[in-house]
This record gives structure tokens, sequence and C-alpha cells, in this order.
């Protein structure tokens, strides 16, 4: 790891939202190639402008409030950053330390992302297109991940899951981050 001026040596990005999540634990030894994994979510599914994520990556998220909601209240994730519709950037783990977001994946035959990837949530969900502000953002904040980090690859979920998982779905515009 470079660490530039965007990062303190904790793995926090610099002047940017924390909101730290309980749901990360260490990253094995000698991890130094890192992959970006995008996903998308909304809470209930597809409405947005709500602190809803923000509480499910917490634990906080009361069940009561949404029928779907209680079919997730067991649920136990969390990510590195979240880019909310609007743009506004939320960091809830240190990149330093592993976030579960990934669940059961492998890319190019390595199993386990979560132990290697940095995992970044995208307001929105696979039916609708995301907003152009996020898209500013989300390349700042790639940019700014791989002066800091050994960055093999920037992926989907879709990507590392795909008899799972769809997001960040077809209405997601790779063009505009690579």
């Amino acid at each position: 790891m470079n660490q530039n001026n965007f990062f303190d040596t904790d793995g926090w990005l610099k002047n940017v939202n924390r909101i730290e999540s309980i749901n990360f634990n260490q990253r094995p030894p000698l991890t130094k190639n890192f992959l970006v994994v995008i996903h998308s979510i909304s809470l209930p599914p597809g409405q947005y402008n709500n602190c809803f994520i923000e509480d499910f990556f917490q634990n906080k998220l009361d069940p009561r409030l949404h029928p779907y909601f209680e079919t997730i209240s067991d649920t136990k994730v969390s990510a590195h950053f979240l880019v909310k519709r609007n743009g506004k950037l939320i960091q809830f783990v240190s990149c330093l330390n592993r976030a579960w977001h990934a669940g059961e994946s492998s890319w190019k035959g390595v199993p386990n992302c979560n132990d290697y990837s940095i995992g970044i949530e995208v307001e929105g969900c696979e039916i609708e297109p995301f907003e152009n502000e996020q898209y500013k953002k989300l390349l700042n904040l790639l940019d700014q991940l791989k002066k800091e980090y050994n960055i093999t690859d920037i992926v989907g979920h879709s990507d590392i899951a795909p008899q799972r998982k769809i997001d960040p779905g077809p209405y997601f515009d790779w063009n505009k981050i690579k």
C-alpha cells in the first residue's frame, strides 16, 4: 500500500462520512492484491433516499418497518463504501479489514472474495438506471483506491457469484467507470 494523501494509515478515506459497521473481521495475512466488487442495494427494494441501508449495515434495521426487512433482519453484512443516489459517499469498514459483502464467491479461481476485495454498494436496483452523480463519485473513489491499493480488477457481484447474484445489473453502465 502506498499511503497517499487520500487514506489514513488505518485504511479510512479522509474527508468522507464514516459510519462504522461491526460486521467485519481481519483479512488473512499477506493480502496484497485487491479486487473491487460493485454491488447495488436499495431498502426496501426500489426505494431510495432513506437511512435503511446505513441501519442494515449497523444491525439496527427495524424489521417492523417493512415486510421485506423481516426477511433480512438476521443477516449480518457490510460493505466498505456506499454511494447514495445523490452521490454522497459513506465508508463503513476500513479497507484494511474484510467487509462482509461478497458471500460465497470466487474470482479467477480464487475463492472467498471477501478476503481480498473492497466492496462498494451503489444505491439502486437492477431494474433502473443509476444517477450521474453516483458515477462521478464512484469514478473518483476508484481512482483513489487504485492509487492506494493494488487493484487488479473491478467487477460486479454477479461476476463473482453468478449463480446467486445479478447486481449491479444491466442498467449499470460499466463504460462510465472503466
